[in-house]
């Protein structure tokens, strides 16, 4: 049966107004907001929308949504349109979507007064969930673990660099975990701090172990919650750093000599409530070996959902805290997925550590959550945990895009989780990445060769 996104809101219960919908229309009546941002992501997961006069809002939201080309969920890095898609494409002359706002997303933009933010869904012309928009295919996934019996709880970490607009550092302190680095970069950080915590749910900021590096945590929500907190921080760091004349950069790896940036998912699974991963005696439950199982059996082909550029790859190399095999281990760094059972079993959680700062958060968390689900369904058991330095032990996590690429398109099984359309136009999109590299003549090859050649 076709599902509509009116009917999916139905059966999570979000038809009942929520606290911040009726914030929404509280202001909307009292003549507070004068406009609103209503925002969906691209593939890669940078920011996009419309600027909307609230007089005009509610009818539209409510009505068919807000209208805009398709093509934009089509394309790359650089907005490079990819025509070779099977969802959309010029055969299809690339007709319209519509944006239709989750009120339950509302919030106030901290930086403008009496603008809100709203993040959408977005569906086609039939109403029907557009299989290019990330949010509906974390849905997707969020609905076949629901088939299950469980739901998921999300944590999101996401690492970043504060830099000068050229792109060079404009403070070299590397000290992770630094009040006084930290003091160093206000009031930058500072402001980072406040917006993030009026615009997110904020678990807290910290520096890194880089140049202007500062690492970002979420609180632990449930998993669309935390995929929108993640997309809205990456516009919010990015508008921050514009105001104080910086750029905020999540590229994984922008220096050779310095440490990479991750987006780490502290997963865990609940079931009527109650947590499902904490076992006995200090050891994971038969849930927690399961879904571990999963994501250690297609971790490397859902590395690509997490990691989309060129440049993500750099970061997967021995003793950089980012992981460089499939790996579990119990509270070990070195290991691409880290399990944590706690004393209280509420805290009890799977880590996974192969995320680039990059990565759209809907696609990073729908593929995690899709190995679980996977692992749930295939009821088998991971190997025992390793121990040790794991930079050395196991199979090598995917060392190139390329790589990746071709391990994502041969995984049936995530495919039909994520649903098999949807991945292959993602594979598509990032493939494009991929050609534009590899046809590409660096300065490093002319500086090597030219002369030597």
């Amino acid at each position: 049966m076709t599902q509509t996104v009116d009917s999916v809101r139905r059966r999570d219960g979000n038809d009942d107004e929520s606290a911040p919908e009726r914030e929404l229309l509280r202001l909307l009546d009292n003549g507070a907001l004068t406009e609103l941002e209503v925002a969906w992501s691209d593939p890669f997961g940078h920011a996009q929308g419309k600027r909307i006069p609230a007089r005009q809002f509610l009818d539209r939201a409510r009505g068919t949504g807000f209208a805009f080309c398709e093509a934009s969920l089509g394309w790359n890095a650089d907005a490079t349109v990819i025509d070779s898609l099977a969802v959309t494409n010029w055969d299809g002359g690339y007709p319209d979507v519509y944006a239709v706002p989750d009120f339950g997303t509302f919030r106030l933009l901290p930086w403008r007064a009496g603008v809100g933010h709203v993040i959408s869904d977005i569906v086609t012309h039939d109403r029907t969930p557009s299989l290019l928009d990330p949010r509906a295919v974390l849905r997707r996934v969020i609905a076949r673990l629901g088939s299950l019996g469980f739901t998921a709880k999300v944590a999101v970490e996401l690492e970043f660099y504060f830099l000068e607009p050229d792109g060079s550092p404009f403070q070299h302190d590397i000290h992770a975990y630094s009040l006084e680095n930290a003091n160093a970069l206000d009031p930058l950080i500072s402001d980072l701090y406040e917006t993030l915590s009026a615009f997110t749910r904020l678990e807290g900021v910290h520096t890194e172990y880089g140049p202007g590096q500062v690492e970002t945590n979420l609180v632990y929500t449930d998993a669309l919650e935390a995929a929108d907190d993640a997309a809205r921080l990456k516009y919010a760091a990015k508008e921050v750093a514009r105001r104080h004349g910086k750029i905020a950069s999540f590229m994984p790896k922008p220096f050779s000599e310095h440490s990479g940036s991750s987006g780490h998912l502290h997963i865990s699974l609940w079931r009527d409530g109650s947590p499902a991963f904490a076992g006995d005696g200090g050891s994971e439950s038969d849930v927690a070996l399961h879904a571990i199982a999963g994501l250690f059996e297609h971790l490397p082909s859902i590395t690509l959902f997490g990691a989309h550029s060129v440049n993500a790859y750099r970061r997967f190399e021995p003793d950089s805290f980012a992981p460089a095999t499939v790996s579990w281990s119990r509270d070990n760094r070195s290991a691409a997925i880290r399990s944590l059972v706690e004393s209280q079993p509420t805290a009890s959680r799977v880590e996974l550590r192969s995320g680039a700062s990059d990565a759209n958060p809907y696609w990073l968390i729908a593929s995690a959550l899709a190995a679980v689900v996977a692992g749930l369904e295939a009821g088998r058991r991971p190997p025992e945990p390793a121990h040790g330095n794991l930079y050395t032990k196991g199979t090598l996590l995917p060392e190139t895009l390329d790589v990746a690429l071709a391990l994502a398109a041969q995984d049936d099984t995530i495919a039909e989780i994520l649903g098999e359309a949807s991945v292959q136009d993602f594979v598509a999109i990032a493939r494009s990445e991929w050609q534009a590299y590899s046809t590409h003549v660096s300065d490093w090859e002319r500086q090597r060769y030219l002369t030597t050649s």
